[in-house]
């Protein structure tokens, strides 16, 4: 009798990681899908100097059109959104290489709102240098680490990156995995 409660209650919990891996990964597809409607977002802004919403006060210096500045930033924004859905959501090893073009469209999209605003995509190779310094000996390490294990163990590719792999119970202990 015992025994049947337990099978019960393990169905019972499977099809519930069932269901609720089935809505997250809905959520993603769906967020992944509606960028294009995000990025078409700008159109809806006037092609005016100053842009008044119920909100805020706009007031495009460089670009001297409210609509060209915000194309402008849903072009550096759209692909950040992206970045950091993959970042948040991949289960590889490498996925810390993903900070590398986040941090570069995080400073990008700086850049763009900054009023003082001399060239956009300039001087960002300096900015990302420090980043770039943490990230790529991290992942080379992590990397020759695999492959010493494959070489000096029976194990595979995918049962390595299992070991490798920090997976948090949630979405905030993700976010706490890294702050």
């Amino acid at each position: 009798m015992i025994n049947k409660q337990k099978k019960h209650l393990q169905k019972r919990k499977l099809k519930t990681q069932i269901n609720r891996n089935l809505l997250i990964g809905s959520v993603i597809a769906t967020l992944i899908a509606i960028t294009p409607y995000l990025f078409y977002l700008h159109e809806s802004v006037p092609d005016t100097k100053t842009w008044n919403t119920f909100f805020f006060i706009y007031n495009s210096g460089f670009f001297e059109s409210a609509n060209v500045a915000m194309w402008v930033l849903t072009g550096k924004m759209i692909p950040l959104y992206l970045f950091f859905l993959w970042f948040f959501t991949c289960k590889h090893w490498w996925y810390h290489a993903l900070l590398v073009p986040i941090a570069m469209y995080i400073y990008q999209t700086y850049v763009i709102l900054n009023k003082d605003i001399e060239s956009i995509d300039s001087n960002q190779l300096v900015y990302l240098i420090p980043i770039m310094a943490i990230t790529i000996p991290s992942i080379y390490l992590i990397r020759a680490q695999i492959f010493n294990k494959i070489n000096s163990e029976n194990k595979s590719f995918e049962e390595l990156e299992e070991e490798f792999k920090l997976t948090p119970k949630n979405f905030w202990g993700k976010i706490k995995e890294y702050f």
